[in-house]
C-alpha cells in the first residue's frame, strides 16, 4: 500500500474526518454541528505534531510524508470546510464569495510556502519552530466558534462581520509577520475558550429545539381537541 501508516498521522486523518462529517452537517443545515465539528478537528489538529515528534525513529521519507498529510488535511479543513460553513450561514452574495476564495487561495499559498520552509528547517535542526510566519490556517478553528457564539449581540450585522473575518482572515495568512507559537499553557485557555463556545452552541440550539418542539406540540394538541 502506499503511504506511510503507523500512529503518528492518526489524529491528522481523525481530524479531516471530522472536518468531512462538519461539510455533511453543513449541507444538511445543521450549522452548530458543523461548528461543533471545526473545532473538534482543530483540537486534533493542535495535538498531532506532538504526538508525531514522539517518534524518534521516524526516516527523512516518513518526516516530509508528515509535512505533506498534515498541510493536505489543513486546506480541506481549515480552508474548504470554513468556506462551506460560512457560504451556508449566508456568504452568498458576489462579494461573500469573492472573500471566500481569496480565503482558501491565501490559505493553499500560506500552506505550500509552509511546506517549502518546514522541510528546510527540518534538515537543519531538530528544534521545536518557536515562530510562525504569518498566521497558522489553523487560527480558524479558534476564530469561528467564538464569532457565532456572540453572533446574538449584533444579529442584524453578523454577516457583515463575517465577511470581515474571512477577509483580514485570509489577509493575516499570507501577510510576513512573526506570530509567536502558543505555550502549553496559552494553548489550554484557547481550548478553554473554544469547549465553552461549542457547549453553548450545543445546549443554544438543543434548548431552542426543544422550546420549538413542546410550543408545536401544545399547539397539536389543541388544534385535536377542538
Amino acid at each position: 500500500m502506499l503511504g506511510f501508516y503507523d500512529y503518528t498521522v492518526i489524529l491528522t486523518y481523525l481530524s479531516l474526518a471530522a472536518s468531512i462529517t462538519g461539510m455533511f452537517f453543513a449541507f444538511s443545515g445543521h450549522l452548530h454541528l458543523a461548528i461543533t465539528c471545526l473545532a473538534l478537528s482543530g483540537l486534533l489538529d493542535t495535538f498531532d505534531g506532538k504526538v508525531a515528534r514522539t517518534k524518534k525513529d521516524r526516516t527523512e521519507d516518513q518526516k516530509r510524508f508528515g509535512i505533506q498529510i498534515d498541510s493536505l488535511c489543513d486546506v480541506i479543513c481549515f480552508g474548504v470546510f470554513p468556506v462551506i460553513l460560512c457560504y451556508f450561514t449566508g456568504m452568498r452574495d458576489v462579494p461573500g464569495m469573492i472573500i471566500l476564495i481569496f480565503y482558501c487561495l491565501a490559505g493553499l499559498i500560506r500552506l505550500a510556502y509552509f511546506n517549502v520552509l518546514e522541510e528546510r528547517r527540518q534538515q537543519e535542526t531538530d528544534e521545536n519552530r518557536k515562530y510562525y510566519q504569518g498566521l497558522p490556517i489553523t487560527s480558524i478553528a479558534v476564530i469561528l466558534p467564538p464569532a457565532y457564539v456572540t453572533s446574538s449581540l449584533y444579529a442584524q450585522h453578523f454577516l457583515m462581520v463575517l465577511h470581515v473575518i474571512m477577509l483580514v482572515t485570509g489577509l493575516l495568512f499570507i501577510i510576513r509577520f512573526r506570530f509567536r507559537k502558543p505555550n502549553n499553557k496559552e494553548i489550554a485557555l484557547l481550548i478553554a475558550i473554544v469547549a465553552a463556545a461549542v457547549v453553548y452552541i450545543l445546549l443554544y440550539f438543543r434548548w431552542r429545539g426543544y422550546v420549538q418542539w413542546s410550543w408545536k406540540h401544545v399547539w397539536n394538541t389543541i388544534m385535536r381537541k377542538k
